[in-house]
């Protein structure tokens, strides 16, 4: 550390040398001064010398003593005060090159005690005569607003940058576009940044003229704006016009931008306009497939995406997406995906003439993926499944592990996809029974084994072949040779019955997996109670699995149109789980915008399926069918029910009957949890907690509303999760007024998606009121509320 009390030195020699009469000298010390400061080294003993020489007309030497003042403004913010009137005269210069770099560097300094000095010149390099000024003036209110938002509104800063989207200078409107835009995200007013049609046009106007980055600030502003009304016929096809001449740029960023105002805006354009739109948005999509390997990874994200909404907006460029001997691997598994999703009918040879050369390459995981893809478009196209079956077999012949393992993975899918079409195959299968050494290929066999049982006529030869080493395998695979033993039982009792009883003893006495035992007792019960419900439950029909080539979930991609181009459509998750700020328009969830006449509505899909989804494994079979309700809340009789043919199954407990009316219920309550701070939620504070009252999974909120604003409009979703966890009923909380605080319940059910997640009792939310969205976790502390 350099400190005032070195006596020899270099501490002393910089000092000397930066209080010297001759200008160049003073001029390179503070260079040493910097580089010192760049390389970690403390150097703030010499803050007072460095400060002097602010004083100089040579805009070199007023940039490195601004570069250092901006460094060590927080650790000496006494001494900044000192330097403040230099600054102040320079925002008066005659140059504007150095009026612009005292408003920047005086917005960099973030220092309370600064802010003051700061209005009046900040004020008056608003209104500058030379653009230059204005524009680094406004960025400059952006930051003093994140420093200290209540000085802003209070000297009329806020207006003097939305007065500025109608200057003459495109670039001065762009960055009072960037700077409102992130204000408006902070800020819990909504007056902040709206677009009126004037303020429109003058954007649209400015596109054309700034650079890359004020364009991509435009851009972004436009995504977010939502044509109203009558003015929407006009307005959007205007919009997008003027939006598809920024497709032939040479930035990416800007081409993406781009992109992602163009599939926001197909929304509001007619059928004609929008397939000239979608046929203008591939060849840049496919120019940027010749950049470099990193530029070409995030376009093939983000048009995976856009494949996911258009897939008819590269239909016919197939070709591009087909890989190269150099691509890295990361670059390889994104072309796979929209090869996937572009395959049909007309060019199926063609893709599995490339995905057969795929499976000879040297890079495993991509031959992993290249075998997969083959099954997938299998199931994908039900035409061409017997082409890629052929190809799949001559795969199987290279004797490849990898390939074979996988190859045997992908063609049980095909089984579930087209059930009884291909069983030609099996014995080519069965050849390579003792290749197979990875838990999935064994599964997947064992599983072809006792789904075909009736039809290999050495079925329990091969099952034995496993059973022989069944402690030893995965839980993966003794599962499916539970099943496929209990299958070949069913359909061959005679051969099998000394085999079935092997395998269910050692699940239940020599394995230490619970699912695994639970199921063999399961089994076991019901082979010796009722082996005609047995082969009702174990035989049953399955229906035939179905193609999903969806990338992310249609909730999620509904987002990440809002964020093509940004950290979020790389990582395809919600951004503001990333830290990516974006504008609150543009966090929306699924089914809660008044406008949207195409809403969905939740609680109509519960009841047309039935309710009770959550509660399969506790249906009474014996029941007759009237007491199946299809309520999305349970249903509790006034007398005892009788038992479960489940609960006599086990044997184990008496768990049939409701609680009559003179029976006590047992409540379970979870201790209360912070879920968003106010500091973080534009004033909301809010805090949850789990529970179980009556039989209903419930959760008790808290809203408290610490802003000066009320709070309206709430609404709620749940992300998929370990519990298939979601509400049964609407968030209703009435409009908090400021400091007011309401109590709310909200019902909950298992009818959602289940995911697994980690860790496995962690819930995702996202809360929407009139201020934003915001994301939060909760974690299920007592299981018991699932019961």
């Amino acid at each position: 550390m350099f400190s005032n009390n070195d006596k020899k030195g270099e501490a002393f020699e910089l000092r000397a040398d930066l209080n010297s009469e001759y200008k160049e000298k003073r001029k390179e010390t503070v260079k040493k001064v910097i580089a010192n400061m760049t390389i970690g080294k403390d150097v703030s003993g010499l803050f007072a010398d460095v400060v002097k020489n602010m004083q100089t007309e040579d805009i070199e030497l007023k940039k490195l003593v601004y570069l250092y003042l901006i460094n060590y403004a927080k650790t000496q913010p006494e001494l900044v005060i000192l330097a403040v009137n230099t600054f102040l005269k320079d925002t008066d210069d005659l140059n504007p090159l150095i009026r612009a770099l005292a408003i920047r560097t005086l917005g960099c300094l973030r220092v309370e005690k600064v802010v003051d000095y700061l209005m009046e010149p900040l004020k008056k390099s608003l209104k500058d005569d030379d653009p230059y000024v204005r524009k680094t003036s406004a960025l400059c209110v952006a930051k003093i607003f994140d420093l200290n938002p209540s000085i802003c509104i209070d000297n009329g800063l806020i207006s003097s940058l939305q007065d500025m989207l109608s200057d003459r200078n495109p670039m001065v409107i762009a960055n009072a576009v960037s700077a409102l835009s992130e204000i408006h995200a902070q800020s819990p007013m909504d007056n902040i940044f709206v677009i009126s049609p004037v303020i429109l046009t003058k954007l649209l106007a400015a596109l054309n003229e700034c650079t890359e980055w004020g364009q991509i600030c435009i851009l972004e502003s436009l995504s977010s704006y939502k044509p109203q009304g009558g003015n929407a016929s006009r307005e959007a096809p205007e919009i997008v016009e003027r939006v598809v001449a920024r497709l032939q740029h040479a930035n990416p960023s800007v081409v993406l931008s781009a992109v992602k105002v163009l599939m926001i805006y197909l929304a509001y354009i007619d059928a004609d306009l929008t397939k000239q739109v979608i046929k203008k948005m591939a060849p840049p999509l496919v120019t940027l497939l010749s950049s470099e390997p990193e530029i070409q990874y995030v376009a093939l994200r983000n048009i995976n995406l856009i494949l996911q909404r258009q897939p008819q907006t590269l239909s016919q460029e197939i070709r591009v997406f087909f890989t190269k001997y150099n691509d890295p691997l990361y670059v390889k598994l994104e072309k796979l995906e929209c090869i996937i999703k572009l395959c049909s009918l007309d060019n199926i040879d063609q893709v599995l003439l490339e995905l057969r050369e795929y499976a000879s390459e040297v890079d495993v995981e991509f031959v992993r993926r290249s075998v997969r893809a083959i099954g997938r478009c299998a199931v994908k196209l039900d035409g061409a499944s017997e082409r890629c079956v052929n190809v799949l077999l001559e795969l199987i012949k290279t004797k490849v592990s990898y390939v074979l393992q996988e190859a045997v993975v992908v063609i049980k899918d095909v089984f579930r996809k087209y059930p009884r079409k291909y069983e030609g195959v099996i014995p080519q299968l069965c050849e390579n029974l003792e290749a197979l050494d990875e838990p999935d290929a064994k599964a997947a066999l064992v599983w072809i084994i006792g789904e075909y049982a009736e039809r290999i006529e050495n079925a329990e030869e091969l099952v034995e072949y496993f059973v022989e080493g069944f402690k030893d395998e995965s839980a993966k695979v003794q599962l499916q040779l539970l099943t496929a033993t209990v299958k070949l039982f069913l359909k061959k009792p005679g051969s099998a019955q000394e085999l079935v009883q092997k395998v269910l003893q050692l699940a239940t006495q020599g394995c230490e997996n619970p699912d695994i035992r639970d199921r063999a007792y399961i089994y076991w019960r019901l082979l010796s109670s009722n082996p005609q419900a047995a082969k009702a439950v174990v035989l049953a029909e399955k229906p035939p699995i179905e193609s999903d080539n969806s990338t992310v979930s249609e909730t999620l991609l509904e987002e990440l149109i809002y964020h093509i181009g940004s950290l979020a459509s790389v990582y395809y998750k919600p951004a503001a789980l990333l830290g990516v700020r974006g504008d609150r328009a543009d966090m929306r969830l699924a089914a809660v915008d008044d406008d949207d006449a195409n809403k969905v509505d939740v609680q109509q899909v519960v009841a047309s399926v039935g309710g009770n989804i959550e509660n399969l494994l506790d249906l009474d079979f014996g029941a007759p069918m009237s007491l199946v309700t299809s309520s999305t809340a349970p249903v509790f009789a006034s007398g005892p029910q009788p038992p479960s043919n489940v609960d006599d199954l086990l044997g184990m407990m008496d768990l049939g009957g409701a609680p009559s009316g003179g029976e006590s219920v047992t409540v379970i309550e979870t201790p209360k949890v912070q879920l968003l701070k106010p500091e973080a939620a534009h004033g909301l504070d809010l805090t949850g907690s789990f529970a179980k009252r009556n039989g209903q999974m419930l959760l008790d909120f808290v809203f408290t509303n610490t802003s000066n604003a009320p709070m309206s409009d709430f609404a709620i979703q749940f992300n998929v999760n370990s519990y298939g966890i979601a509400p049964a009923a609407p968030l209703q909380v009435p409009i908090l007024n400021a400091g007011q605080t309401s109590t709310h319940t909200l019902p909950l059910n298992r009818s959602g998606n289940v995911t697994p997640q980690q860790p496995a009792n962690a819930l995702q939310i996202a809360i929407k009121n009139s201020n934003g969205v915001y994301y939060f976790q909760i974690l299920l502390a007592d299981e018991r509320v699932l019961v």
